[in-house]
Formats: C-alpha cells, sequence, structure tokens
C-alpha cells in the first residue's frame, strides 16, 4: 500500500459531523489492486482496513512489533463489512477510524473515503480486536492506555 501521507489527529478529525474519527490516513490505490473491471478488488479493503488499524497504533506508540516483545498478540475477532461503492485504480482514498472499548474488546469503527469526498464513504467496517498472552485473552488493558 503506497501511503501519500498519514494525517494523525488530537480528538475528532472533520471529517463526517457527529464521528469522532481519532485516525486518518491517506492511501493510492494501485492498478494491481484492480478486477478486470477497473475496480478494487473486495479482499483488498480487508488489507486497507488492516493497515489503518496498525499504522494507528504505531502512531499511538505501540507497533505489532512492539506488542510482540510484550508478549501481546492483537486477534481479529470479528470483522463486519460494507461496501457501498467501489474505488478505482489511482483513486486517492482517505481511511479513517475511532476505537471503543467493551471489555476486554476494543472495536475499531473504520470508514474509507475516496478523497476529496468525506461525506460518503466508500466502505464501513467494524472491527472486534481482543489482545492475547500466552494463549489466554486479556482484559485488554495492556492496550487501553495506547488506544484510547
Amino acid at each position: 500500500m503506497s501511503d501519500i501521507s498519514s494525517t494523525p489527529v488530537d480528538g475528532q478529525m472533520d471529517l463526517c459531523p457527529g464521528v469522532p474519527y481519532q485516525f486518518g490516513l491517506f492511501l493510492q490505490v494501485r492498478d494491481y489492486e484492480t478486477d478486470a473491471q477497473g475496480i478494487v478488488n473486495n479482499a483488498n479493503y480487508l488489507h486497507y482496513l488492516e493497515h489503518t488499524r496498525h499504522m494507528f497504533c504505531k502512531w499511538r506508540g505501540m507497533s505489532f512489533a512492539d506488542m510482540l516483545e510484550e508478549r501481546i498478540i492483537a486477534v481479529l475477532n470479528r470483522l463486519e463489512i460494507e461496501y457501498r461503492s467501489s474505488l478505482c485504480g489511482g483513486d486517492l482514498a482517505k481511511s479513517c477510524l475511532w476505537v471503543e472499548r467493551k471489555g476486554p474488546r476494543f472495536i475499531f469503527h473504520q470508514d474509507i473515503f475516496r478523497w476529496p469526498d468525506t461525506i460518503n464513504p466508500v466502505t464501513s467496517a467494524v472491527a472486534t480486536i481482543v489482545a492475547k498472552r500466552d494463549g489466554m485473552v486479556l482484559r485488554g488493558n495492556e492496550l487501553a492506555d495506547i488506544l484510547l
């Protein structure tokens, strides 16, 4: 994924009224990520979403490599995705997220926009992450200070 630039922000990003985005990342759609019709293959949106979560964690001060050093494994527990329209090769997109905690789970609310349209996301997703250490689910306190 070619990052044009990342846009880390403190507090709410002014993209959608009432949506408290904590982080945004510009992405350039590459031609090989598209199918014969010239639109992004659905599986690539999963890569965009995961890359945004990884960059958010790194921006907040704990990369996935750092987590591994602490023996913390962040595991995708559930993913719900809604495809609303399609990105095409060469499009510039902005992937945004905000996080909430529910017990040991961290819920990432994510939207991908075709830039500069920040009103209508092309894809929306809710990803649930749990943290494990030595095969056991953690209460989440180890990541709460970083992610929230």
